[in-house]
């Protein structure tokens, strides 16, 4: 299995922002202006009230994108979809706790492709309720908004959760988890977040309406 790279912060900047008329562009702009990863929102209209990208699309990121791609799964039944996202080139995969009633089921079959696993949870969804799986999974996604818009407002109980899941991850032996967040990351509450416990940052409006990609992916990992 490939290992999420061991750095941190990790910058991924959300394709969701992105100008879909030049997505190829668009990738090459942010990886040479330091992004870690590439994260991709799928939505299905179901779980989320919105509909984005499915596999075709993943694939035609993949054929352009050198960073690894953080595919995120706001989707309803996901295990019907795991292995065509692999196989566009989902470096990463992530499903919803809400969204799977054999969670680690799931997170066995995105094993069984020998790709990291992730796990989010809604603002409403207790950190607690990832007790039972935590000592599984690579990384767990904190939604700092409601999923299946961007721009919308940071969510500040964000914090709390980050810092209890950091707590919870350290009393299960799992230092190396990895903490993502997304939703209304800017370089303003950058700091706050990685002090909570954040390994990895998710921001998509921010960094495609600053204007200077470079310099914005920088001010959230100077921060």
């Amino acid at each position: 299995m490939t290992p999420i790279p061991n750095r941190r912060p990790l910058i991924a900047p959300s394709l969701l922002s992105c100008d879909f008329a030049r997505i190829a562009e668009e990738v090459r702009a942010v990886e040479e202006a330091g992004a870690d990863l590439l994260h991709v929102d799928v939505m299905d209209g179901h779980f989320v009230p919105n509909i984005t990208i499915g596999p075709l699309i993943v694939e035609a990121i993949k054929r352009h994108a050198a960073r690894p791609l953080d595919v995120h799964l706001m989707i309803t039944d996901p295990d019907r979809y795991l292995a065509a996202f692999r196989d566009a080139g989902a470096d990463i995969l992530t499903v919803h706790w809400e969204a799977c009633p054999h969670l680690h089921r799931s997170v066995q079959a995105i094993h069984a492709m020998d790709i990291p696993a992730g796990v989010s949870i809604n603002p409403a969804t207790p950190v607690s309720l990832l007790r039972d799986i935590i000592g599984d999974i690579e990384m767990v996604l904190i939604m700092s908004v409601n999923p299946g818009f961007g721009g919308q407002r940071f969510i500040p109980r964000a914090l709390e959760k980050i810092s209890e899941l950091r707590t919870m991850a350290d009393a299960a032996g799992r230092k190396d988890l990895r903490i993502e967040v997304d939703g209304g990351v800017t370089r303003d509450n950058a700091a706050e977040l990685l002090r909570a416990g954040a390994d990895i940052l998710v921001s998509g409006s921010a960094v495609f309406r600053s204007g200077d990609y470079t310099a914005y992916i920088a001010s959230l990992r100077q921060s």
